[in-house]
């Protein structure tokens, strides 16, 4: 049986630390085959473009915030990495301001985050982790305000089920095809949450429809179990009757 962790959005160096610290611990504990960060690993403030012309822009801390995230994905020993909007800001501030730039292999994603020498395969396309299943960041359609709804509505379109991040909600839903008393495909869709620290937040003004948790999925050949586990207000979580933190 294949043990699979799917780690929710981050956004270093707006990351919950203590809860990021609780999962870490728990990964060193479990024996997972793979480990699958959903996206917005790191939060790029500096070059986003809602920061642009504003003292922001101007920040020296683009290596710090790198460096800091480099070390949580080492922490957190993913394997897996799939593009998000986030991680697409390196590309998009480059391509409008200085395209010129773009033929430098240090400026790629892949390297600038160092993920060779992690040892992290990046996914610019669905990742297909168990027959029928892949993990999206979630930004691709519409965002559905219950959790549950975004991935489903992308199962849906993809035709297989979903696991993906971006709403930072966590919570899971699904759809059923029949006709005359036939069941056809079931399509599920899962949401895993965030890990960010809420009161760095400031773009919400404090006021989110928001869940912090963590997705453990069992895939036993064609048999696929995702297990939603949320964190307490403390950064603490229950799993399999053991506490974490």
């Amino acid at each position: 049986m294949k043990k699979i962790l799917v780690v929710p959005d981050l956004q270093v160096p707006y990351h919950d630390v203590r809860a990021v610290s609780n999962l870490a611990k728990f990964v060193a504990k479990q024996k997972f085959d793979q480990i699958i960060s959903i996206g917005d690993e790191i939060d790029l403030p500096q070059i986003s473009r809602w920061t642009e012309n504003t003292p922001g822009w101007y920040e020296q801390t683009l290596a710090a915030d790198r460096d800091m995230a480099v070390d949580v994905l080492f922490d957190l020993q993913v394997t897996d990495m799939i593009r998000s909007n986030h991680t697409d800001r390196l590309y998009n501030v480059i391509m409008k301001k200085i395209p010129a730039f773009l033929s430098l292999p240090e400026l790629r994603f892949e390297r600038f985050m160092k993920l060779d020498e992690l040892g992290i395969k990046f996914h610019k396309k669905p990742l297909e982790f168990a027959p029928n299943w892949i993990a999206i960041h979630g930004d691709e359609g519409s965002v559905k305000p219950t959790p549950g709804l975004t991935a489903l509505e992308a199962s849906k379109r993809h035709g297989k089920n979903v696991v993906c991040g971006h709403t930072h909600r966590a919570g899971s839903s699904a759809f059923t095809e029949a006709s005359g008393g036939v069941l056809g495909r079931i399509l599920r869709g899962y949401e895993v949450g965030n890990l960010m620290d809420f009161k760095q937040a400031t773009y919400t003004r404090g006021s989110a429809n928001w869940q912090q948790a963590f997705l453990v999925i069992y895939v036993d050949r064609n048999r696929v179990s995702p297990n939603l586990t949320y964190f307490e207000r403390d950064g603490s979580f229950l799993f399999e009757g053991k506490r974490y933190g």
